[in-house]
């Protein structure tokens, strides 16, 4: 299973070129900065669910903090390895994962949603996968939106592919990095922090987390469970 299949809508600068593209012309990693994805559509394609202020703001200012932020822990790190001193690299590590993470999730959240989505999934390994993990596509939708209503304080809701045991999964990461299950591949991601929905649902988490079902994009869903696999 390899990252960069999974990895065209996570914003890296680099993020366009092929998997494997670098080992296949013998130079090994190439490490690039990390950049803001534009959304794949317009900003008011959700409206009746999130408004398109809610998603300029979101994305335009919130999302490209976390991205500014990971950029910068990438710099300090290396500027701490020049230096040799270590001194501040728990410090620097921590908010590596926090902005890291938040990058990599609002990257997800953005194509966990589409103007055509919502309804039943369509791809039928992923529909299978839903039965045999949840017993339907009903009892996931209860219990990931159980659990995205219960995430306390700045959370995710998590669809997650997780290869041991070949099953998926609903977690719930708090703040962007914390209770995660390693090795997990997120499918499917709902972004609870209030930002995410306040200015439009107030503090009804449960009414947004319900109506993300109406947008929720199964096709993205399928493909990278598809990828996961491979």
């Amino acid at each position: 299973m390899g990252f960069a299949a999974l990895a065209p809508a996570l914003g890296a600068s680099g993020a366009g070129q092929e998997p494997g593209a670098a080992a296949a012309g013998g130079t090994g990693l190439q490490p690039t900065e990390y950049a803001l994805p534009p959304l794949p559509y317009p900003k008011d394609a959700l409206d009746g669910f999130l408004s398109a202020e809610i998603l300029e703001l979101h994305h335009d200012k919130h999302h490209a903090a976390y991205v500014q932020g990971v950029n910068k822990a990438i710099a300090d790190l290396a500027d701490a390895r020049a230096k040799g001193n270590f001194d501040a690299v728990k410090g620097i590590t921590r908010n590596l994962a926090f902005n890291g993470s938040g990058h990599v999730l609002h990257s997800l959240y953005w194509n966990s949603m589409s103007p055509k989505g919502g309804g039943d999934p369509a791809d039928a390994a992923l529909k299978q996968g839903l039965e045999a993990s949840f017993g339907s596509v009903d009892g996931f939708r209860k219990h990931f939106g159980a659990a995205s209503k219960a995430g306390e304080a700045s959370a995710w809701g998590i669809l997650a592919y997780e290869a041991v045991a070949d099953r998926l999964l609903v977690l719930v990461a708090e703040s962007h990095q914390q209770m995660g299950f390693h090795g997990c591949v997120p499918l499917i991601v709902c972004d609870v922090w209030e930002h995410a929905y306040y200015l439009k649902y107030q503090n009804r988490r449960a009414d947004y987390v319900d109506k993300f079902f109406d947008v929720i994009n199964w096709k993205f869903a399928a493909e990278r469970l598809a990828a996961a696999r491979a």
